[in-house]
């Protein structure tokens, strides 16, 4: 055992560029320790071992930020926006001001992700990726907090992330364009994906509309064991044991897998056939042990006439976006910037996925 588990950390080591395996690797590791085997969870440790960042209301490189906390809940939301022209307003937020009366400027919600568990949206990790989609992408990005499980389960998550819809689209200061709109894509990786399609769900549901989703390997399962389970369980960072710990730790008691939270396209799903359900941008890593999951929900997409773009990276695993330091990071950001940058090609098929291969 000791020597197949030496074999994949060299494997792991080999593909991974090293900055990229030295930080997951920690967070592996701190991930390991706030677990307990009884589902409960160190969250004081957790919040200890967390590095948060403040916001900072002066630009740095070219991007500011600033904070909002829901008084009813205490949870916080994080906007970041591309530094004024003009020097003089650095330090002041102007929140009466569209963002533009003429162009449109997207607006990404952006969940963190963590297993519905770890981190939040002052994490120094997802404060340095919010501002790297801000000067990549031209995009405004508002990062919010969610409960965080196993203290808060299903669908907690869920009610926060509907809840910061709403927030922001009725913030004038997030409109622009010549309608005076405020222009949503939904994006989130691991279980901020997952949150990411549940609030769209819901927003088609009750008729709030929302121009895409971005599901950045996205947390999605079932209780069939796949082929890419078994074939890089405990390869690249993440094990089978580990996924079921947090899908314990997040669905009701007493749920397994097949619930549509794990597994939206399962026996128990919810259909979207017929839905007016938004575009939607998949990004797979082909070493996260949980694609089958996110490629059965992409083809659960086309199975119901919706829309959707796959970007499957071979041989990413899972935060290589973390770090600008490989061709898969600058690959999303590309294929990320035209999809909130452009207008849907009516014309084009919306049962056939596009497949972005670099």
């Amino acid at each position: 055992m000791a020597g197949g588990n030496e074999v994949n950390l060299n494997e792991c080591k080999r593909i991974v560029p090293l900055n990229t395996w030295v930080l997951i690797s920690n967070f592996k590791l701190a991930y390991t320790l706030l677990r307990r085997p009884d589902g409960s969870f160190n969250r004081d440790l957790a919040e200890f071992l967390d590095r948060k960042v403040p916001a900072n209301s002066f630009p740095v490189d070219g991007v500011f930020s600033f904070d909002h906390v829901d008084t009813s809940t205490n949870l916080l939301t994080r906007i970041y926006q591309p530094a004024p022209l003009d020097p003089s307003r650095y330090g002041a937020v102007d929140l009466t001001e569209p963002l533009s009366a003429t162009d449109i400027v997207p607006v990404l919600i952006f969940f963190h992700g963590g297993s519905f568990t770890h981190s939040s949206a002052n994490s120094a990790i997802y404060d340095t990726f919010c501002r790297r989609l801000v000067t990549i992408c031209g995009v405004v990005v508002v990062s919010v907090d969610y409960r965080r499980s196993p203290e808060h389960r299903y669908p907690c998550a869920y009610d926060d992330g509907w809840n910061a819809l709403k927030w922001v689209k009725s913030r004038i200061w997030l409109q622009s364009g010549k309608d005076s709109n405020v222009y949503v894509y939904l994006a989130g990786d691991s279980s901020g994906g997952n949150i990411a399609h549940n609030v769209a769900v819901r927003a088609t549901s009750e008729g709030v509309k929302v121009l895409g989703n971005i599901l950045l390997h996205p947390m999605f399962g079932g209780l069939e064991r796949t082929q890419s389970e078994k074939r890089l369980d405990g390869k690249y960072f993440v094990t089978i044991q580990d996924r079921d710990w947090y899908w314990r730790a997040y669905l009701p008691e007493g749920e397994d897998r097949d619930h549509p939270a794990c597994n939206p396209f399962g026996p128990r799903g919810q259909s979207l056939q017929g839905r007016n359900f938004p575009k939607s941008l998949v990004v797979v890593a082909g070493l996260d042990l949980v694609q089958d999951w996110q490629l059965a929900y992409v083809d659960g997409l086309k199975k119901t006439g919706h829309h959707v773009n796959l970007l499957y990276l071979k041989q990413a695993t899972i935060g290589f976006y973390f770090l600008p330091n490989n061709d898969h990071f600058h690959c999303l950001m590309d294929e990320l910037t035209k999809f909130v940058h452009s207008i849907e090609d009516d014309s084009q098929s919306k049962s056939s996925p596009i497949l972005l291969t670099p």
